[in-house]
């Protein structure tokens, strides 16, 4: 199996000086949901056939590259090495190259270049931090918030399993062959044992991701990013909009706990737990998904 890159990509040049390239699917007259992807994670994480349910329930569906990833812009010249991720986890203040509320801003710059004035906002793992981030910083441009497989920034919720701390630390890729390895056994630890993807899927999905522009340096600087988010709890409170949070009972890399903290600091959320559901989009568990966004949207 393999996926070849769309030929829909489109480019979006910031006021920042950053080009984020995104696709857009659907009518563009409807309402839009605007998906935003996780650490390290290109646009395609958020499948085609994923996009399409959404389509067919009357959306227009925008899925970008965050920054440092797939095609759009790496910063390249910003280094951060091991001991500044060390430091970060030891919650040692230090300047870092980017925040969770610059990625909330590049999608809100990106809706700006589109010309979209509000949409509903959603986000899976490192996205759903953006997608609750974006919901605090532009509440008028956030008509519905769905966080999936994420957390609030508390150090108490949404843990880790230590037992993936290796995997985590594991040096980048030298390879390409050497990701898609990576990327296998990865999903092998945080898939879902409910809902197993078909291998070649998999691997034709990290065959994609890595010729798209894969970088270890790119995923590094995420990681920070999340490292030094900021607890938001209280602010999220201050969300008065439909809200979904997903999780999946099996996931191990976001404990489902962060999707119970998120749950109740949104004062609109409905928790939808999906059982046998780790830390992936699974295909049989996507219209389970779709459903919860479609809802969340309807409400507002």
């Amino acid at each position: 199996m393999s996926i070849a890159p769309s030929a829909s990509e489109r480019f979006a040049h910031l006021d920042s000086g950053l080009t984020l390239c995104f696709e857009s699917w659907g009518d563009e007259d409807a309402p839009v949901v605007l998906l935003i992807m996780g650490l390290g994670s290109p646009m395609h994480l958020w499948p085609d056939g994923f996009c399409e349910q959404l389509v067919d329930r009357g959306y227009r569906v925008i899925r970008y590259d965050n920054r440092d990833t797939g095609r759009s812009t790496a910063l390249r010249d910003q280094q951060v090495t091991r001991l500044d991720i060390v430091r970060a986890a030891l919650g040692i203040q230090r300047q870092v190259p980017y925040t969770l509320g610059d990625l909330a801003d590049d999608a809100a710059g990106l809706l700006d270049r589109l010309e979209i004035d509000r949409a509903h906002i959603v986000g899976a793992s490192m996205g759903g931090m953006v997608a609750q981030t974006f919901a605090i910083a532009h509440p008028g441009r956030t008509a519905s918030l769905t966080s999936i497989m994420s957390t609030t920034g508390s150090r108490f919720a949404g843990w880790m399993d230590p037992r993936l701390i290796p995997m985590m630390l594991r040096p980048g890729a030298a390879s390409r062959e050497e990701f898609i390895a990576g990327q296998l056994a990865a999903s092998r630890a945080i898939g879902s044992p409910g809902f197993p993807d078909d291998p070649d899927l998999v691997r034709a999905t990290a065959e994609l991701t890595y010729d798209r522009g894969w970088t270890s340096a790119g995923v590094t600087r995420h990681v920070l990013a999340i490292l030094t988010q900021r607890d938001r709890r209280k602010a999220l409170r201050s969300v008065r909009v439909p809200a979904m949070v997903v999780h999946g009972t099996e996931d191990r890399m976001v404990h489902p706990s962060g999707g119970t903290s998120t749950a109740r600091a949104l004062p609109q959320a409905e928790l939808l737990k999906i059982a046998g559901m780790g830390h992936d989009l699974p295909v049989a568990a996507q219209p389970a998904v779709v459903d919860a966004i479609d809802r969340t949207a309807r409400r507002a």
